[in-house]
C-alpha cells in the first residue's frame, strides 16, 4: 500500500482523494523543518505541503522512498525543484486553484484602506465617535498599479476596471494587457502614477528585496500599498517608515519575512499597532472554496501520478498525459537527457523478448521521461537493466 505524508492542515478533500485511491495517509497539523521532514519521510511516497516547509535538497537526498511531492498551494519555491528531479521526484502544485481568492482580498483591502476603514475600527472599539471625510476616497476613477501581471495580476485589474479604476501594470516578462490596462516599460513608471500599487510577483530568488526604500520613496505621497506575494519582497522597515511619516496612507500586508510554523505560534512585526495597516495571517488564498479546490487538484495530480506515470502541469520533470489502460503494463522511465536513450531503452525490451505496444517520450532541460506500455512478457531482468542504464533516475513499473 503506498502511503502519503501530508502536512500543515491540508483540505480534508485530499485525505479523501489519497485513501479512496489506496493510499494510508498520514496528516501532520503542522510544518516541520529539515531534520522532522528527514526523520519522518522513509516509507513515504508521497508528501503533501503548503508553503511553510521546505524542501532542501538534503531532504530530497534522505528521502529514498519518496515519488512525489504536492505543494497544495500556488508556489513552488519552497521545493529544490532540480534536486526533486535529479531524484525522480516528481512535484506538482496548484497555480490556478486559489487565484480568485486572493483577487477578492485585495480588491476588499483596497478599498477598506481608501476609505479608512482600520483607523475607524480601532477608534469605534476604542469608545471613539471620529466621524469623518477627511482622507477617505472612493476607489472609482483611482489608478491601480499591479507589480506582477499573472494569473492573479490580470484577473485583478479586470475586476479594478470594473470598479471604475485605471489600471497600469509592470512585469518583466511580455504580457498581452487585457481590457484597458496599460504596460509601463519600468517599476519607477508606474509607481509614479499609482495611487495604489500592490505586489503579485511569484517567489524566485532574484525577487528578494525588490521592494525597499527607494521604490517606497518613488510612490505618490497619499498611496496605498499591497503586499499578498512573498514576504521577503519587500523592506518591512522601510514600510514601516513611510506608514509612520505619512508618506504612505496604508497598507495590507499579507505576508512575511519570517512566518510562525504553525496556528496559535507567537507573531511579531514591525508592522504590529500601526493604525493604518491590515495584517492578515498568509490568508490571501484561504479560503474554503480555494482551499477544496487546492486539496481535489493537487491530490488528484499525486494519484495520477502514482497510478498512471502521469506528469501532465508538474514543474519540475517532463510533461506526459497518460490515462490508465487495461491488460497491458507500463514501464515508466525517467533519465537524464542524453542522445540515444530511447534506443537503449527499446534495445534492452529487445533483448529481453518485451513487446512494445506504446510509447511517449518527453523532454525538458537535463531531464528525459519515456513511457512505455508493454505486453504481459515484460520480465524482471529486462527491469533490472534499465535501472542499471547510466542515463537512469527512476524506474517504475504500474500495472
Amino acid at each position: 500500500m503506498p502511503r502519503a505524508l501530508l502536512l500543515e492542515n491540508l483540505h480534508p478533500v485530499a485525505t479523501e482523494i489519497l485513501t479512496d485511491a489506496g493510499f494510508e495517509v498520514v496528516n501532520h497539523t503542522g510544518a516541520m523543518d529539515e531534520d522532522e521532514l528527514i526523520a519522518a519521510l522513509p516509507g513515504f511516497d508521497v508528501l503533501g505541503i503548503r508553503s511553510k516547509t521546505n524542501v532542501t535538497s538534503r531532504v530530497v537526498a534522505a528521502a529514498d522512498d519518496l515519488l512525489a511531492i504536492g505543494c497544495f498551494c500556488i508556489g513552488t519555491n519552497q521545493v529544490d525543484l532540480a534536486a526533486a528531479g535529479q531524484a525522480g521526484v516528481a512535484t506538482f502544485n496548484a497555480p490556478f486553484s486559489n487565484t480568485r481568492s486572493v483577487v477578492e482580498i485585495a480588491i476588499a483591502d483596497m478599498i477598506a484602506l481608501t476609505r479608512r476603514q482600520p483607523e475607524f475600527n480601532r477608534s469605534m472599539h476604542e469608545g471613539v465617535w471620529n466621524k469623518s471625510a477627511d482622507g477617505a476616497h472612493e476607489i472609482r476613477g483611482r489608478t491601480l498599479g499591479i507589480v506582477g501581471y499573472g494569473n492573479i495580476g490580470t484577473q485583478l485589474s479586470v475586476l479594478a476596471e470594473n470598479l471604475g479604476m485605471s489600471v497600469v501594470f509592470y512585469d518583466t516578462a511580455e504580457k498581452l494587457a487585457l481590457g484597458n490596462a496599460r504596460r509601463v516599460e519600468s517599476l519607477d513608471e508606474l509607481l509614479e502614477v499609482a495611487d495604489i500599487v500592490t505586489l503579485h510577483v511569484d517567489g524566485r530568488s532574484g525577487n528578494a528585496g525588490l521592494f525597499g526604500a527607494r521604490q517606497i520613496a518613488r510612490m505618490k505621497p497619499g498611496a496605498v500599498f499591497l503586499n499578498l506575494s512573498r514576504g521577503f519582497v519587500v523592506d518591512v522597515d522601510a514600510l514601516r517608515t513611510a506608514l509612520g511619516s505619512g508618506h504612505l496612507a496604508g497598507a495590507a500586508i499579507d505576508v512575511f519575512p519570517a512566518e510562525p510554523k504553525k496556528r496559535g505560534d507567537a507573531f511579531e512585526s514591525e508592522l504590529r499597532g500601526l493604525p493604518n495597516v491590515i495584517l492578515t495571517p498568509h490568508t490571501g488564498g484561504s479560503t474554503e472554496e480555494a482551499q477544496e479546490s487546492i486539496g481535489r487538484f493537487v491530490a488528484n495530480k499525486l494519484r495520477d501520478y502514482s497510478a498512471t506515470g502521469s506528469t501532465t502541469l508538474s514543474v519540475n520533470v517532463p510533461n506526459i498525459a497518460l490515462e490508465r489502460t487495461s491488460g497491458v503494463r507500463r514501464v515508466a522511465h525517467l533519465h537524464h537527457n542524453l542522445p540515444g536513450v530511447l534506443a537503449s531503452v527499446n534495445a534492452t525490451l529487445a533483448e529481453h523478448g518485451t513487446n512494445i505496444e506504446g510509447q511517449l517520450l518527453a523532454t525538458s532541460g537535463d531531464l528525459g521521461y519515456v513511457v512505455t506500455d508493454v505486453g504481459a512478457d515484460l520480465v524482471p531482468d529486462a527491469v533490472e537493466a534499465l535501472r542499471k542504464m547510466d542515463q537512469t533516475i527512476r524506474v517504475r513499473i504500474l500495472d
